[in-house]
């Protein structure tokens, strides 16, 4: 069993004892805690939260008792049930209320669930926030309301509707050109909310022709959910056949988006975000943000375009931080997440899809065409699983140390800048690892980079 608290949310596995895992009494303590917070922190006078889940098997177990912990609080609650992360995001502010909570656990396996915690801007917590909310959880320093002072619930299935309507109205989304252009569409959504909204925005944009995978929302995953290659032969499979001009993956909350070429390859996550800022930096100038974990191409692109790029710490709320700190345009992470300003500060999975198709539709080109035009990249994901005899913050000095003629940036773990490549290694905020992630021209440069950095941990902690 496993519960893990960070910057990312409350996260466990479901079942075992309390403590050791998502159980029903975490669920409540941490719930109750984060209701406190809200309580003394919002600036809002609504007594609303928004809790919007997945459809992973033990969603609907876990949104019964955060919805009663909320009304036990004397919190509202506006449950709109099965929905995205970026259409919880979106309801938050539509509902003028001051908080959220997104029952998901993103792309983990199905023995996992988590609790992913909003502000009344519905964006995610902070690192400060983040840990008020886990003091009050280990002190359990929370009442609960008086019988006459509990909250109410009410449902409202209406947000899908209005985020898809939200995308449509884009400026930069041209429905008309991806109407001409009569694509056919293969959609993966892992058995998730994402197989019934991707498809309907896809019919909303005018792509008439749509093959659905893993499509129906059991929450029984038809792969490992993670959109990652080895995970999507399936719709590689069905790609190479020439049944569709391309691929689009999801994972269970919908906002990462995988795109897969005409050929059956892939276009790699790393490039959703790099091409749809290529197509937004082209109508709307402006700075562009990623974490140091994504690819040098959307550096190199940005500045093609006389502009500017900057790296944060890696997380969703950093990127959105330092994105309001330059006022960028576009930004994201390179696990397939597109920041989109002009609707929201949240990675958004539907804004990529009809970003991407917009773009596809103007440039004339096949999705292949399109990759082969931008800096060409590989990149290299391993990780090192963690002992309690790992000192994991002593390793990273001593890297530090071995590689102190190199370009170092310390804000998140450790990247070293070689001048033709990169590695960044850090602890996961949401796995018992660490990350490590390395660029290069190609793959194998980029996987001896990751192997070498890989040997140095090993020597470290003998």
């Amino acid at each position: 069993m496993s519960l893990i608290k960070s910057i990312s949310g409350i996260r466990g596995t479901i079942g075992g004892r309390a403590g050791e895992g998502l159980s029903p009494l975490d669920i409540v303590k941490f719930t109750a805690a984060y209701a406190k917070f809200i309580r003394n922190n919002t600036t809002k006078d609504s007594n609303v939260i928004v809790v919007g889940r997945d459809a992973r098997l033990s969603g609907q177990m876990v949104c019964d008792i955060v919805t009663g912990t909320l009304v036990g609080m004397g919190f509202d609650v506006v449950n709109i049930g099965l929905a995205t992360t970026p259409t919880t995001e979106l309801a938050v502010v539509a509902e003028g209320a001051c908080g959220g909570i997104i029952i998901t656990a993103s792309h983990n396996p199905k023995q996992w669930n988590a609790l992913k915690l909003l502000n009344e801007n519905g964006e995610f917590l902070n690192d400060a926030q983040g840990k008020q909310v886990l003091a009050i959880a280990d002190a359990e320093d929370f009442d609960f309301s008086e019988v006459d002072a509990l909250g109410h619930v009410f449902n409202n299935d209406t947000y899908t509707r209005r985020h898809i309507e939200d995308v449509l109205k884009l400026d930069l989304v041209d429905v008309e050109a991806i109407k001409k252009a009569n694509f056919t569409v293969a959609v993966d959504a892992v058995n998730s909310i994402g197989g019934v909204v991707i498809p309907q925005l896809l019919r909303r944009l005018g792509v008439n022709n749509v093959i659905e995978l893993y499509c129906e929302p059991t929450g029984k995953f038809g792969h490992t959910p993670e959109p990652i290659p080895e995970n999507l032969t399936d719709i590689a499979d069905l790609m190479k056949s020439g049944k569709a001009d391309v691929g689009f993956v999801v994972d269970p909350d919908v906002d990462r988006l995988a795109i897969i070429m005409e050929n059956g390859e892939f276009f790699v996550e790393e490039y959703t975000l790099v091409s749809i800022a290529d197509y937004v930096l082209g109508k709307t100038p402006g700075a562009t943000v990623s974490n140091l974990s994504s690819s040098r191409a959307l550096r190199d692109v940005t500045l093609a375009h006389g502009c500017q790029y900057t790296a944060s710490a890696v997380g969703e709320v950093n990127v959105v931080t330092e994105m309001k700190r330059t006022g960028a345009v576009i930004g994201g992470e390179g696990n397939g997440g597109v920041i989109y300003p002009a609707l929201h500060y949240g990675r958004d999975a539907l804004v990529g899809v009809a970003l991407f198709l917009t773009l596809l539709a103007k440039s004339g080109k096949t999705v292949s065409q399109l990759k082969s035009g931008y800096p060409q990249y590989s990149i290299a994901k391993n990780k090192v699983q963690l002992t309690p005899e790992i000192n994991v913050d002593a390793i990273l000095a001593e890297v530090k140390k071995e590689y102190s003629n190199e370009k170092i940036t310390d804000i998140d773990g450790v990247k070293i800048d070689f001048e033709d490549s990169w590695v960044h290694l850090r602890k996961s905020n949401t796995e018992p690892i660490i990350r490590i992630y390395s660029e290069a021209s190609t793959i194998e440069r980029a996987e001896q980079l990751g192997n070498d950095i890989k040997a140095v941990i090993e020597r470290l902690s003998k």
